[in-house]
Parts: structure tokens; sequence; C-alpha cells
């Protein structure tokens, strides 16, 4: 088993910055791709942002589309902890931020999932 644990969240001005952790405990070598995911009321979930742990692709990115020239992901492999790291925040990113851990090395699928840290963006 792996347990994921968020934090960072909170309230921000439109225009700010945030930076959001995923503390990775347990079974850590099995986890091969760390997810960033977000949830807003009302959207389907969606990932924004990943992070090759080990493997073949050790350190490749995903950023969606969306967000990518506000967004950045980054880990500490020493305290197992990826960061988020999120600039220019606007309204529309209010949403529960999730991240999830994968043995695998793709970004469809993942195994764990943490509780998640609210993000609320003030315009």
């Amino acid at each position: 088993q792996v347990q994921l644990v968020e934090s960072g969240g909170g309230l921000v001005q439109a225009g700010g910055s945030l930076r959001l952790s995923c503390a990775a405990s347990g079974r850590t070598l099995s986890v091969y791709t760390i997810g960033w995911f977000r949830q807003a009321p009302g959207k389907e979930r969606e990932l924004v942002a990943g992070i090759r742990w080990r493997g073949w692709t050790t350190g490749n990115t995903y950023l969606a589309d969306s967000v990518r020239d506000r967004l950045g992901v980054s880990r500490d492999y020493a305290n197992n902890t990826t960061y988020l790291h999120f600039h220019r925040l606007k309204p529309e990113d209010t949403a529960v931020y999730i991240c999830a851990a994968s043995p695998r090395e793709d970004w469809t699928t993942f195994d764990y999932w943490g509780q998640g840290t609210q993000v609320t963006v003030s315009s």
C-alpha cells in the first residue's frame, strides 16, 4: 500500500501562487508515476500534471494544455514528496486538488489516492 497526503491548499487571490505538496509513504518503491488531479463542483476530475518517479522515463512530466503555462511539477527524492507549483491563479482553478500514485509508466490509471486539498481562488 501507498499512502498519500496532500497539503498547501487554501484561499488565494486571483493572480497569486500556491505550492501544493503530496507526501508519499508506505511502499514507495512501487511508485512509478505521481499524478495531480483536480475536481471542481459539477465537473469531471481532470489530470493537470504528473511526474515519473522511476522507470525508463524517470523525470518525465505531464502538464495539461489548459494550464501548462501556469503550472510546474517537481519531486523531492529524499522526502518522497511531489510538488505542484501553480502561478497566476484564476477563479476557475478553484477545486479540490488530489494526488495519485501508479505502479505503471502511464498517465491513465492510478491505484492510490490522497484525500485532496481545497484550493479556492477569489476574484
